[in-house]
């Protein structure tokens, strides 16, 4: 099947994000709230994970193994990354709009995030780990490099728990697309 990448990056530009349903169909989800990881004072962790990092148990690396992480990030007992969702990673990885923050422990994966950058917005699509504390080391490390590279916005599309924990935050589809149109504007790369 041949997939239009620029078809595919207009459409996250748009504010849409692609997911599969439960008949592993793919379609173009939007959302009235969008939930933000803050890159600036906002961002936060606790303590204890402040004590990982201090350890330095974790290597980091980007793209190193970007098939393990989308495979560890779809490897759930519901998921909406399917089979054809995973190949547009890969096709979208290998154009430079995908990718994937790791930690690593020696050699074992330790966690991960998978997302697309387009100018200055990095949107993350998931987050997995096999190692307690690597999503959320990867995380951090994620915030810190997204700063480092001017990154405007980091879209992490929709609120949970965990991601409430790092100071995430809701906007309007109305705020989000202004802030996507002001992330457009900026080259950034996340290498």
């Amino acid at each position: 099947m041949q997939y239009d990448i620029a078809a595919i990056i207009q459409g996250y530009a748009q504010g849409y994000f692609l997911m599969a349903d439960d008949s592993d169909r793919l379609s173009w989800y939007s959302s009235r709230d969008r939930t933000l990881i803050p890159l600036d004072e906002r961002f936060r962790y606790p303590t204890s994970l402040r004590r990982v990092l201090n350890q330095e148990r974790f290597t980091v690396a980007i793209n190193r193994d970007f098939p393990a992480v989308v495979a560890g990030c779809a490897d759930r007992e519901t998921t909406w990354i399917s089979a054809e969702l995973q190949k547009i990673y890969w096709l979208l990885y290998q154009k430079g709009y995908a990718y994937s923050l790791e930690t690593w422990q020696g050699d074992e994966l330790a966690g991960g995030i998978l997302g697309i950058v387009i100018g200055g917005a990095f949107i993350g699509e998931s987050m997995f780990y096999r190692i307690p504390e690597g999503s959320k080391v990867a995380m951090v490390k994620l915030v810190e490099r997204l700063r480092q590279q001017k990154f405007v916005l980091f879209d992490a599309q929709m609120m949970n728990p965990h991601l409430e924990r790092f100071g995430a935050y809701l906007v309007t589809d109305a705020e989000y697309k202004i802030l996507l149109n002001k992330a457009l504007q900026c080259q950034c790369d996340l290498v």
